[in-house]
């Protein structure tokens, strides 16, 4: 896949600003960037340049002087992209950075394409794939939960992790095949015993990173959390409360809320995408039945159930509604959000207090008209997945393909383990533990297929 042309493309957002910055990378970049750049520093060419180095001169055209610049100097293999790479920081106009992207291309530049330059860094060994996916994964991070996972991953975190997994089953596979090669003499080279503790142990942990997904992709997507309730129970006004602002329609009349209504916001650094949903009643309304059905539909797909009840009511219909919900919940965190406590009875406050909770569920006592106690609301949230608790030792696994890759090695670990148990011969056990090693690979880009790469680096930014 290696083309070793000269690429240029403008690496800051598109638009006007103060500052863009063009990108030029290959071994041809110091040459053509020269053809176009005078230096104020008479005499000086970037192609003497040592690395690291800044000048200041101007772009000129066959029209005059287009922009005075600023340009650094990279030298291979100690660049971004293992290349010689040279960065033209220009003044912001869209004229200019296209006049100058235009002038590199005449002079024997191409246009890169998405994420052409990360990909060459992958190719030339200065990142693993997963290093190279941690790239745009920092750049499309939102809190600081999404970017604190994007940038251990990008710097290697996650490729040791895997690394280590895979040096430890090598070894036992070469002398597993060591064995194939004397069958006749009926000899064992790999120590079945320790075979079977250190396949224990890996499939530990790869279990624990694709059991992680759950947590990374809620981290990196927004974590879902769907408030569910009775009709007229506070949920739209426990939304605009969450929002702070008058997302959804409130109103004393029953059944207001027919669809979904869905919202993503940042609180205290995590993601948390919310979903109002129909209040849960007995009607003939076709369409509200409509709404109640996609709410049902929510609860599966949510990591934490915010269920309002309405503590107006009697204790006994507030427990009615808790039962009802908890029969609809499986692995999702339950949070029974007490509301209208500025209106609610005393002594039906303490009795909900003395209620047993489950072990995925908490209790919360709010008045979301007022707004009162929704921090200690936001507190239990984010205790939920515990992500103020990640540390820097924590590896998170938050990439789709990583996650297929991994249970596919855990499936193929399994069956070494069954195979280990029973026990299988040596060849089966060589083409299991194989698979596993290849899954392991593709993920850090050792095993790669060509249009693998494609897919990965076409939904890069141009640019990066």
């Amino acid at each position: 896949m290696y083309d070793p042309s000269t690429i240029c493309a403008i690496s800051t957002p598109p638009g006007t600003g103060g500052i863009a910055v063009i990108r030029c990378s290959g071994e041809k970049s110091f040459e053509i960037t020269d053809s176009i750049f005078s230096p104020y520093a008479k005499g000086k060419r970037l192609m003497s340049q040592p690395a690291n180095t800044l000048l200041v001169g101007t772009i000129i055209g066959e029209s005059g002087i287009i922009d005075e610049v600023v340009v650094s100097v990279f030298r291979a293999p100690h660049s971004f992209t293992g290349e010689d790479i040279v960065e033209i920081s220009c003044h912001g106009s869209g004229y200019i950075q296209q006049f100058i992207l235009q002038l590199l291309i005449s002079k024997g530049a191409r246009m890169a394409l998405p994420g052409e330059f990360t990909q060459r860094a992958f190719l030339n060994g200065k990142m693993d794939l997963s290093q190279a996916e941690a790239v745009a994964d920092l750049i499309a991070s939102t809190t600081s939960a999404s970017h604190k996972i994007a940038l251990k991953q990008m710097r290697g975190g996650f490729s040791q992790e895997i690394r280590n997994l895979r040096e430890q089953l090598v070894k036992f596979t070469a002398l597993i095949e060591l064995e194939l090669d004397f069958s006749e003499e009926d000899v064992e080279f790999a120590d079945r015993t320790a075979l079977k503790k250190l396949v224990t142990e890996i499939e530990s942990l790869i279990r624990k990173l694709v059991e992680s997904f759950r947590l990374g992709n809620a981290i990196k997507n927004g974590i879902p959390v769907v408030i569910a309730g009775e009709t007229n129970v506070g949920k739209s006004t426990l939304l605009n409360a969450l929002l702070n602002e008058e997302k959804a329609i409130v109103s004393d009349i029953h059944g207001t809320t027919r669809d979904v209504i869905e919202d993503v916001v940042n609180i205290h650094g995590t993601a948390f995408r919310f979903f109002d949903t129909a209040g849960i009643r007995e009607t003939q309304d076709a369409i509200e039945n409509l709404g109640i059905e996609r709410t049902f539909d929510k609860l599966r797909l949510a990591e934490i159930i915010l269920l309002v009840v309405d503590m107006t009511n009697p204790l006994r219909l507030i427990l009615e509604r808790i039962q009802k919900i908890r029969d609809k919940v499986e692995n999702q965190h339950l949070i029974i959000v007490a509301n209208k406590t500025d209106q609610g009875d005393q002594d039906t406050m303490q009795s909900l207090k003395n209620i047993e909770l489950g072990n995925n569920e908490d209790l919360v006592f709010i008045s979301a008209k007022s707004r009162s106690n929704l921090d200690e609301l936001i507190s239990c949230m984010q205790a939920t997945l515990s992500i103020n608790q990640l540390s820097n030792e924590d590896v998170i696994v938050t990439n789709l393909r990583h996650y297929e890759a991994l249970t596919h090695a855990h499936s193929a670990i399994l069956r070494v383990h069954e195979g280990l148990e029973i026990p299988i011969s040596g060849d089966l056990l060589a083409q299991d533990i194989r698979e596993c090693l290849h899954y392991l690979g593709s993920i850090v880009g050792d095993v790669t297929e060509d249009e693998v790469l494609g897919y990965i680096f076409k939904n890069f930014c141009i640019g990066k």
